[in-house]
């Protein structure tokens, strides 16, 4: 009996496909701590310009 091959079967054929397994050098690299210091940065601007000049 054959082997399943990595990434075939169930999962393939559901449309769960890895894309992780290959990452690309040329990809851009953000530290995550670097994300979410920037949406809490955001959340705060937003916030204090909601008070600031509310509509």
């Amino acid at each position: 009996m054959p082997k399943n091959k990595k990434g075939e079967g169930f999962h393939s054929a559901a449309g769960l496909i890895r894309y992780f397994d290959s990452e690309d050098d040329k990809a851009l690299k953000v530290n995550p701590w670097l994300v979410v210091a920037l949406c809490i940065a955001v959340s705060v601007l937003v916030l204090t310009l909601g008070a600031l000049a509310p509509t």
